[in-house]
């Protein structure tokens, strides 16, 4: 949230997308989950079955036994909030740009937190959340399903 907020305030702005690619060459043919160097894949940050882009910003190399159990969830659905401070620097970095470029495209960023709660209540990850109308990181994945394309 520290950052979130300095974002918002215009204290740090982010960094581009050549910043995740170049870790992502220091770790070449390796699972960015677990490490793994055989069965790799690719594997889409914020799955396309939920209608998200097919694009190098939405992927990663990952392994097939961490691709499957990822399955159609989001990183932040997959890791949960008991292990969401282990989702890996390089998968957050690209998450959160490609989260933040969608919610700008479908004019999200400066709804009120009247109109987030309103998506929130038909979100179907409840569940995850702590409390109610409570916004997570599981709101920036899971409300973009919410919200007219």
């Amino acid at each position: 949230m520290d950052r979130y907020k300095k974002l918002q305030s215009g204290e740090i702005e982010w960094s581009t997308s050549i910043r995740e690619y170049i870790k992502e060459r220091e770790k070449p043919n390796q699972c960015i989950y677990c490490g793994s160097k055989v069965d790799l894949s690719v594997d889409h940050l914020i799955p396309r079955n939920k209608g998200r882009p097919d694009i190098s910003d939405n992927a990663v190399i990952a392994c097939k036994k961490c691709n499957s159990s990822k399955g159609d969830k989001g990183v932040y659905e997959w890791f949960q909030l008991d292990r969401r401070y282990e989702v890996p620097r390089i998968v957050e970095g690209k998450c959160l740009k490609l989260l933040y470029q969608l919610h700008e495209a479908k004019a999200t960023l400066g709804m009120d937190r009247t109109e987030l709660e309103k998506l929130c209540k038909n979100c179907d990850l409840g569940k995850l959340c702590p409390k109610e109308a409570d916004l997570t990181v599981y709101c920036l994945e899971s409300i973009l399903s919410k919200v007219e394309s």
